[in-house]
């Protein structure tokens, strides 16, 4: 579904010019100037979650960059009707709501609500009532976050069970939910079945811990490494091996900076940096010739 195309504006369109095209067209559609039309019923929803997605500037520039496929499997109805008041707009040419005009209100998708629920101004005619949707939880590495993957899950389906395939897009993070449209549980009313929502779990790394696009790790030195410098082995996730200069008279838990070593941002953006925290080895054993270096260089203040 393309937004820009169902409001007929540019990707360029300003916020107002978004609003007006909206404005125009759900005047046009909405079911309380076209009595018993589905289709118009139909075209208004469709224009309207438009608007709530394209009328904010975070989900708009999410569709921007993921395009219609994608950013429908990253947000369910209630994401996308989220604080979106679109009765404003509408309320301005009078237009009643009746029974429905509380679904209007920001609060939490109440307007998809509307939608679905009969009994709510024009939308009172029955309708088919949708299977519930399903949550699982998908456990994905820091590689697949890193690359993107393609995972097959196993659903059951009474005695059979029904493998299903979903996308993993690069640089996503724990909590965040995938959408896979009418893999949910089958209508007891012979309508369409709901949806599947992934919940994604991001295991821990043994090197590697995350922080947004960035990543971290922990790399010990000898001493006489962080006293004169060194050319030191770093690696990344990839699986390379990085050749990096510690300064002489590095301190103990400084950060060296490796940008663009890290994880594509969720939008899927440039990558960000791995930062190394030089940590100072410390010996637990020394021998005789050691001690007597180390006790050499206590006397000279070191």
């Amino acid at each position: 579904m393309d937004y820009y195309k169902l409001l007929g504006v540019e990707k360029t369109a300003s916020p107002e010019e978004i609003k007006k095209a909206y404005r125009k067209l759900a005047l046009k559609h909405h079911p309380d100037r076209n009595k018993g039309n589905k289709e118009a019923e139909e075209q208004f929803k469709k224009i309207s979650e438009a608007y709530a997605v394209l009328s904010d500037k975070e989900k708009r520039q999410q569709f921007d960059t993921v395009g219609s496929a994608g950013f429908q499997q990253r947000y369910s109805q209630e994401d996308i009707f989220r604080n979106a008041d679109l009765g404003d707009i509408l309320r301005e040419f009078g237009i009643n709501f009746g029974g429905g005009r509380a679904a209007f209100r920001s609060a939490g998708g109440g307007f998809e609500e509307m939608f679905r629920q009969p009994g709510a101004g024009s939308f009172r005619q029955q309708q088919q009532v949708k299977g519930n949707d399903l949550s699982l939880e998908l456990p994905i590495t820091l590689n697949e976050v890193l690359t993107g993957a393609e995972k097959t899950i196993s659903l059951g389906r009474g005695s059979a069970a029904e493998k299903v395939s979903v996308k993993i897009p690069a640089g996503i993070e724990s909590g965040k939910k995938l959408r896979i449209s009418g893999k949910g549980s089958p209508s007891p009313m012979g309508g369409p079945p709901g949806d599947l929502y992934l919940l994604i779990r991001v295991e821990p790394h043994p090197t590697f811990s995350r922080d947004g696009s960035h990543l971290s790790m922990d790399l010990q030195i000898p001493y006489s490494s962080a006293v004169f410098g060194a050319e030191v082995d770093v690696p990344t996730l990839e699986g390379k091996q990085l050749k990096v200069k510690v300064p002489s008279g590095c301190q103990p838990q400084a950060k060296l900076r490796l940008r663009k070593h890290g994880l594509p941002d969720s939008l899927g953006g440039a990558r960000g940096d791995l930062l190394v925290k030089i940590l100072v080895a410390v010996p637990k054993v020394l021998s005789d010739e050691q001690k007597t270096q180390v006790e050499k260089l206590k006397e000279s203040g070191l």
